[in-house]
Parts: structure tokens; sequence; C-alpha cells
């Protein structure tokens, strides 16, 4: 290699080691920047085609090199809506190009980023600090099926409306032996229930001693108006019971039954084998006659299960491990969380919880080879390979963030490194020029 090669080499050098200290001047600069993914420096050598015998080192060439897969550090930030991802997916938003009568108009490509920390604007978009809005599903809040097309993520829940009661669930084990108050276990049959199916004021007294309590049940009407019933078991033979509720619009001249039997004036026996397996009635199910949403009666389900054991546990009472309807009244928001599969759920003052969107996630088969952004976000690339939707096997935590993955101290010690390779490079320039000086002045 001639001199002016060997200049050339170190200029290539002193442009490399340029491009270096110019990654890691960014990485520093965004060391806090939240989801920042930082550049790293490789080189590779440019070697001219010479003969065997006059091979050389050649010249250098710089090149960056992403660490999108390396991941920051996480921190709670205390707001609900803030998202970090565990895993190597991405989340996808898109950019605002401007307005349209008061509205965002967005760019019609995808982005991704890192970047979680969403919060809600004033028109109730989910935009995070680099002014990215988030994209996804709205979802249905009764099913949680997705609804439409992906579009940016925007919360109006404000209130819940208020739901009719339809139906009851029911799971409960039923004491072989009822310890009522009537109960005396020297006396046979004192377990039974000996009354009537209508139960008036006047039978009331013997009705309590001779049946068990069921659990307390409130169910509610369209406009969210509370009712609140109370629930007896009486034995009436033996693995044979009848289910009793009060009465709600008890009235001593029209309505004079204060307990009314599911199935009405022929009431629906429960009947059980010597297992205590539940054998009737049969599909799960049954009407709760007498109470109405409307002209609606409530349906008890009691599919999850309804036995008949003999259970210490509960002093020869009725053991109900679930009694709850599908009716609440009206309702406000207190609470957006995210859950881990990336759901957006809204908690409201009435106790209810309903999903409001899905976020929308990528990955890629090649995520270092996607094109650097402004605003900690990439652009698809052929090299990156077209983007899978979903988590991948990863995770989201609402209330967290992803740091920036710059590690100050190992970018200084590169610095150094970078300082003393350009030092270096300029030595062999100062030296190739000393040498071309010595040769012109052999001439003079």
């Amino acid at each position: 290699m001639s001199l002016f090669g060997a200049m050339t080499t170190s200029v290539s050098g002193l442009r490399a080691q340029s491009y270096a200290l110019e990654n890691i001047s960014d990485n520093v600069a965004n060391s806090q920047t939240v989801g920042y993914k930082r550049v790293d420096t490789s080189f590779k050598d440019m070697v001219p085609d010479y003969p065997l015998e006059q091979q050389v080192g050649g010249s250098v060439m710089a090149f960056a090199r992403g660490t999108n897969t390396v991941t920051g550090n996480f921190m709670s930030s205390g707001i609900s809506t803030n998202m970090g991802i565990i895993g190597d997916s991405f989340f996808v938003v898109r950019k605002s190009v401007g307005t349209l009568d008061g509205q965002p108009v967005f760019s019609s490509n995808d982005l991704y980023t890192r970047r979680g920390d969403f919060t809600l604007d004033k028109d109730g978009y989910l935009v995070n600090g680099a002014g990215r809005y988030l994209y996804g599903n709205a979802l249905d809040p009764i099913t949680g099926a997705a609804v439409g097309a992906q579009q940016p993520i925007q919360l109006t829940a404000g209130v819940v409306p208020a739901r009719a009661s339809t139906t009851v669930q029911y799971m409960a084990n039923l004491p072989s032996v009822p310890k009522t108050a009537n109960y005396d276990p020297s006396v046979p049959g004192s377990d039974l229930y000996t009354g009537a199916s209508a139960v008036t004021a006047a039978l009331e007294p013997n009705f309590m001693k001779q049946t068990s309590t069921g659990g307390t049940l409130t169910y509610y009407d369209g406009v969210g108006t509370p009712t609140t019933v109370e629930m007896r078991w009486a034995k009436t033979a033996a693995n044979t019971w009848n289910l009793y509720y009060q009465n709600p619009i008890y009235d001593a001249a029209t309505s004079p039954n204060k307990w009314i039997a599911a199935g009405g004036a022929t009431p629906t026996p429960f009947t059980f084998d010597s297992l205590g397996k539940l054998t009737a009635p049969t599909g799960g199910s049954t009407t709760l006659t007498g109470l109405t949403v409307g002209t609606t009666a409530l349906n008890l389900d009691f599919s999850k299960g309804l036995t008949q054991f003999n259970d210490t546990s509960s002093g020869g009472g009725v053991n109900v491990r679930v009694l709850k309807q599908d009716g609440y009244a009206a309702g406000t928001v207190n609470n957006v969380s995210v859950m881990s599969d990336g759901r957006i759920v809204a908690s409201y003052s009435n106790g209810v919880t309903s999903p409001l969107a899905q976020v929308a996630f990528a990955h890629f088969n090649a995520p270092n080879s996607l094109k650097r952004e402004d605003g900690s976000t990439f652009s698809t690339t052929l090299e990156a390979g077209t983007p899978l939707g979903g988590l991948n096997g990863g995770s989201v935590m609402g209330g967290q963030l992803e740091g920036s993955n710059t590690d100050i101290s190992e970018e200084f010690s590169k610095m150094i490194i970078t300082q003393q390779a350009y030092s270096a490079n300029t030595k062999i320039i100062t030296t190739v020029q000393q040498m071309m000086q010595d040769t012109v002045n052999i001439i003079r």
C-alpha cells in the first residue's frame, strides 16, 4: 500500500470512529428516554483485491447494530394506563398528521414502539410521551369480543347503564341432616319441614324454625333499583328439598304469601341420590316463580354444583359457596387498568368490571432490522420481515414503564476506546504527512 493508501485508510478510520462517537452521544443523550433502544456500532474491514504476496489490511467501515431485543429496566409509574411489555413484542402506534373538525387525522402507516407511557388526551385517545397514538380494537363490554377493525384506542366510558337481572348463579351444599331450630336428634323427622307450601304471615314462625337459611340475594330491575330477598331451604322428605324465597311484593290483601317456593303452588322438588348427587330437577336450572324483573322471572342456575353431604364444617346448616346474579345498578368509572394480555378494563362504582379495548401488538422475526424513526418508534423493512400480531408468549405490566437500555458506564467505556482509536488514526496521518515531506526533501 502506498503512503496515499495509508492516509486514505486512516481517514476511513477517522470517519468510522466519528460515527461510533455519534452513536455513543445519542445513547447518552437518551439514557432517560422511555423505551429508547441504544445503537451500538460494529466495524468491518474493506480489503482491496491485491495479489497474495501484496495483501493489505484494508480500510474500515462502521455500521449500526440495533439492540431492539435488549430490554430496559422496568419501573413503576403509578399511572394505570402506562404499560411495559415483557417479551420481544412492540406496541402498534400511529402519528397524527393533522386535524379535521377538531379530531386528529392519522397516518396510514403503522409504527412500532416499546415506549408505553400512554395517557388519555382531551379526546380520550391513548397517546404516549412522543405523541404517538396507541392502536387496538374496541371490545364489546358484555362479551369481551373485538368490535370492528383496529383503530386508535379512544376510551369514552363514563357511565355504565343499569342492567336488569336475569339469572341467579347458585352453588351450595345442603346438609344431609339440617340442624334447624326445630331439630331434635331424639325425635325422628324433626329435621323435616311439615308445613304448607304457601307460607302466610301466620305460618311464618313455624316455617322459620323448620328451615335453613340459604343466603341473601339482591337483584336489580331495568333502572337499577335493588330488591333484597332471603332464600331458605326446607327438607320435606329423605333426600328431598324445596327452595323458598321471600315474596318481594308481600301484601296481606293482594299477595299474602310471605314465602314462595321455587315452582310456585306446586313446588319444584330438589332430590339427591344416596351419594349426595342432585338427580332433579335436571338441566342445571329452574325458574324462580315470583322473583320477576318486569315480566320476566329470574332463572336459577345451579349447574356449578348443588350437593347434599354431611358437611360438619357448616354446623348442620346450608353451606352457600356461590350466590350471585348478573344485574347491577348504573355506575361511574372508578379506575381504568391494563390486564396482562393487553386488555384495557374499566372498574365502575357499582362493582362492575367491563372490558373497553384490546391493545394491538406486533413482533418480528428480525426485530433488530427495523428502521429507526422519531419518537422511539420503528418502521418495517424487508430485512425485519412481516409484522406478526400478538404478544408472542409475553405479557403486559400495567402501571409500569420500560426505561432506556442505555448503560452510562458502558457508554463511557466505549467513548474512551473510541477516542483512543480516533487519536491513533490521526497519528497515522501525521506520520504519513511527515514521510511525504521527507520524500519531497530528497529532490531539494
